[in-house]
């Protein structure tokens, strides 16, 4: 297994300077909070959704949640597709338009995280039952193991509609 990563510690005071996918400031911690606690965890999908990723531009507070969300699973959450799908979706974006890259104090958490949710992935999609789910975990194992194009397919096609792509 990948070494759990180390997280940046909710007291720190860089969480008040990170942006979002609106390239405005976003704290996500309230949400991730929510999420940890299976408080309210539709409105704080809905609400990490909304803003850690618009239009295909993510920031920094994108990619300084990776490493919680990774967290919040290992400690024991069932897999969802929301958790798998906004990794996915991040780490995408990340090379595309004009998305910042991953600060430096954060690379290495943030890439090490990526990794050690695709392990888990790899039990995950045993018990996982919904076809987006297992599509959300291909996707993150496929990233993570370099088929960066294959993982845009699985969080982005549905079976139908890549069924609908065959000459």
């Amino acid at each position: 297994m990948v070494d759990s990563a180390r997280m940046l510690s909710f007291d720190d005071e860089r969480w008040h300077h990170l942006n979002g996918g609106y390239k405005t400031p976003f704290d996500p911690r309230p949400s991730l909070r929510n999420l940890e606690s299976q408080q309210d965890t539709a409105t704080a999908w809905q609400e990490l959704w909304e803003d850690l990723h618009h239009q295909g531009d993510v920031g920094d507070a994108s990619y300084a949640s990776i490493p919680e969300l990774v967290r919040i699973h290992r400690k024991g959450s069932a897999a969802d597709w929301n958790l798998y799908a906004l990794v996915a979706i991040i780490e995408l974006a990340r090379t595309e338009s004009q998305n910042p890259e991953v600060p430096e104090w954060l690379r290495d958490d943030y890439f090490r995280s990526i990794q050690e949710l695709a392990q888990m992935g790899t039990k995950d999609i045993l018990s996982a039952d919904e076809s987006e789910t297992k599509r959300a975990i291909l996707s993150v194992i496929a990233i993570a193991k370099g088929l960066r194009t294959h993982g845009k397919f699985l969080v982005t096609y549905s079976e139908d509609e890549l069924s609908g792509m065959e000459p």
